[in-house]
Formats: C-alpha cells, structure tokens, sequence
C-alpha cells in the first residue's frame, strides 16, 4: 500500500516537475535578450563626422557705414540770380547736362563789349602796319638829301684842288683842307643815311609790336568776358542722383555755395573700422561680400589704411562693390564679411564637434574602430560658418563626434550613428506626405 502511495506520489509529482523546470530553461533563456537590450540601452548614442585636410577662409566680419562711389557739389563761380532750376532732388542727372541758370545779361553786354574792343584794335594794326611817323621820316630822308648833296660838292672841291696840286697851280695844304672836308660830309651822310634805316625799319616794328598788343589784350578781355558768361550756365561734373538741392528761382547763392549735391551710387564704398589684429591680414584686392536687401553682394577690398586711429584703435577698411538697382543707400550700416586669406591643406571639423574642456581650452571626442570614445584636447584656428580649423589635437580621418558628445565619459562605450543624407530626409518628407 505505501509502495503504491509512493509510486503514485512520485508520478503525480514528475510533471510539476518538468514543468518547472520546463519554466525555469524557459525563463533563463529569456533573461539573456533582456540584459543585451538593457546594456544597449545604457550606450551613448553619438553622430560622428570625418576630420579631413582641405582650405578654409579666414573671414573677418564687421558692419560698415555706405558711401557713394562718387559724389560732387554744384557750385557757383559768380555771384547771380537764378533763373531756371532744371533738377529736382532724386532726378537721375549726367556728366555735363545744365542743371541751373543764372541772370547773365550784364555779362553778354559785357562780352559784346569786349568783341568791340577787339574790332577796334585789329583796324589801329592794319593802319599802322608798314608804316611809322611820316614826319620822322621826312626829316630822316631831307637829312640823307642834303648830307649826300654836302658830300658831292666836297667831293668835286677835293677833284679840283688835286687836279691843280699835280699841275703845280695849288699848294698842297689847300689838298689837305679838302679832303678834310670830304671826310666830314662823308661821315655825315653816312650818319644821315643810318638814321633813316633805324627810323624805317625799328621804328615800324616797335608800331608793330604796340599795335598786336593791343589786339591780344582785347582778345584777352573778350576770353574773359566770355568765360563769365558761360558761368552763367550751370552743368552737373558728374552723372549721379541729385541727393540735395537748396536753391530755388530767384535766389542769389553766394559765389561758392553748394546749391546742388550729385551723388554715384551706381557703386557703393562700405567702409569699416576693422581690429588692428584682424585689418593685418587684410591686402587690397581681396575679395569680400556685403549684404544686401536681395542677399549678399560680391565687392573688393580697394583701400587699407596705412595709419591706425587712435581713438578707435582700428584701421580703416573700404570695400567696393556694384549696386544694381540702386537699392543700397549711402549712408546705412551694412554687414561685411571679408575673406582676409585662404588657408590651403589644414585639418578641418565641424563647429558642432568643439566642446569646452574640464579645465578650459576646447576639447573634441574622437571615436576608435572599437566604438570607445577618446578626448582630444584641441587648439582652435580660423572659423569659418559652420566649419572650423583644427591647429593640433586630431588628425586627418579621425572620427570626430559631432552630435551627442555633450556629458561623454572619456573611454565611454558608445553607439555610432551615421548622419543621414539631405535626399534620404527629402525621401523621408515625400512618405510622410
């Protein structure tokens, strides 16, 4: 009866117990996933990039104050009434196109005048030309007359009294006194004769001389009259806007007075008070963008200044750039970005990658083919939007955290995700909708 009892314990009790056991295998083999997925969990999930050589601009950002490429003030140069205003403020003017009128009667009457004067002055010099004083010269010739006349009579006496000396009838002293007086009349005939050459010929000239002088002065004054007259007419010295004007009909400016102000904004000049550490790596001709209305606007850097200031401490920088449709205006704060140099075969990172070290400096974390975690501590260069050079601290392939570093352990598991694609998140979008 007990051996029954037992038996039948037994096997009543066996398939508890392979049922249990069945559960505890069960169980035990489930336990293993659960732990996998726990520590899988527990990992870091981080988004890394490539650390690459390649260029990277040093760019200097500042703002700037708009100036016009070119601009000039539209002054006088006498003293008149105006009559005609022809521009208005705004109104597109060129080079050379008459803007103001001025009262000029006086001046042409003046200028008449003087046309006058010339007129009178050309006839007193073809009058005179060829001609000196007849009175002078009338004497001068009477003069060579009679010393010629003197001179042929002495002559005749010296003939005589030779002739007779050789025939023994005169005595040579009376020879002698003969041709004395032969000489003196020659003399005088001879002066006679000069004077009437210098008379005639010098003295036609100085007439000459005199009378063109006269001539060259009246045309002088004419120039001049006419050049007054032409002040009168008031033309633009350069094409541009009219930006200022503060002269109406009827107003008599002062000689040197702005009335109008022409500005060229077809190009603008931004110029900005640049950092001395930053304006050295600044050079003329370096290209530079300037942020416009309709996006940013391609300009050149024209003038560095060689002098620094020293209220500001800051060297002035002028960039150029063209200014289509007229849309950026002298006079407002623009934001320029200049690329002072190109930085060829560098490290380069994200900026996202950077982090702030436990004891200051900046930091990276580079993940290993092992998927650890290592920190780098780094020595920042030039930042360029979202990109920035790595002076040491990592190399070229270094797989470098860019997203999740943020509280990483330094020797820390962690999960590496590959950052998707702009088209696989285009593709994403696409499906959703």
């Amino acid at each position: 009866m007990n051996q029954n009892f037992r038996f039948t314990f037994v096997s009543a009790a066996c398939p508890a117990a392979l049922l249990l056991t069945a559960f505890l295998l069960t169980d035990c083999g489930k336990s293993k996933p659960k732990e996998a997925e726990a520590e899988a969990e527990a990992l870091t999930s981080v988004t890394v990039e490539t650390a690459v050589k390649g260029a990277i601009d040093r760019v200097i950002d500042t703002d700037a104050v708009l100036f016009p490429v070119n601009q000039a003030p539209v002054t006088s140069k006498i003293t008149a009434p105006i009559t005609k205003v022809l521009v208005n403020r705004g109104d597109h003017v060129r080079a050379g196109q008459l803007v103001l009128v001025l009262e000029s009667a006086d001046l042409a009457a003046a200028a008449n005048e003087s046309q006058q004067q010339i007129e009178q002055a050309e006839a007193a010099y073809d009058l005179l030309k060829g001609a000196t004083s007849v009175d002078d010269r009338t004497k001068a010739e009477a003069d060579v007359q009679t010393a010629k006349e003197t001179l042929d009579a002495a002559r005749k006496v010296y003939d005589n009294r030779a002739a007779a000396q050789r025939e023994g009838a005169l005595p040579q002293k009376l020879v002698d006194e003969a041709k004395l007086a032969l000489n003196q009349a020659q003399i005088q005939f001879d002066s006679a004769q000069k004077h009437l050459e210098s008379l005639t010929q010098v003295g036609q000239r100085q007439s000459l001389r005199g009378a063109e002088a006269q001539v060259n002065a009246a045309k002088a004054h004419y120039d001049t009259a006419k050049v007054q007259l032409g002040y009168a007419q008031i033309t633009s010295p350069i094409s541009g806007i009219v930006a200022d004007r503060t002269v109406y009909p009827g107003d008599s400016p002062v000689s040197g007075t702005p009335m109008l102000t022409i500005v060229d904004i077809s190009q603008v000049i931004a110029r900005a008070n640049v950092p001395v550490k930053d304006a050295n790596y600044i050079k003329v001709g370096r290209p530079a963008r300037i942020a416009g209305p309709d996006g940013d606007i391609p300009g050149e850097v024209t003038v560095v200044s060689p002098a620094v200031d020293p209220t500001t401490t800051t060297v002035q920088v002028w960039v150029r750039c063209a200014n289509p449709g007229e849309k950026l205006k002298p006079g407002a704060t623009v934001h320029v970005s200049i690329v002072a140099e190109t930085i060829q075969d560098t490290i380069v990172v994200p900026a996202t990658a950077l982090l702030n070290g436990d004891e200051g400096g900046q930091k990276v974390m580079v993940i290993d083919k092992d998927s650890v975690a290592h920190e780098r501590m780094v020595a920042v260069g030039v930042r360029q939007g979202a990109r920035v050079q790595i002076v040491s601290g990592v190399q070229a392939g270094d797989q470098v955290v860019t997203s999740g570093g943020l509280g990483l352990d330094d020797k820390a598991k962690v999960t590496v995700q590959q950052p998707k694609d702009e088209d696989e998140d285009d593709d994403d979008d696409d499906s959703d909708k």
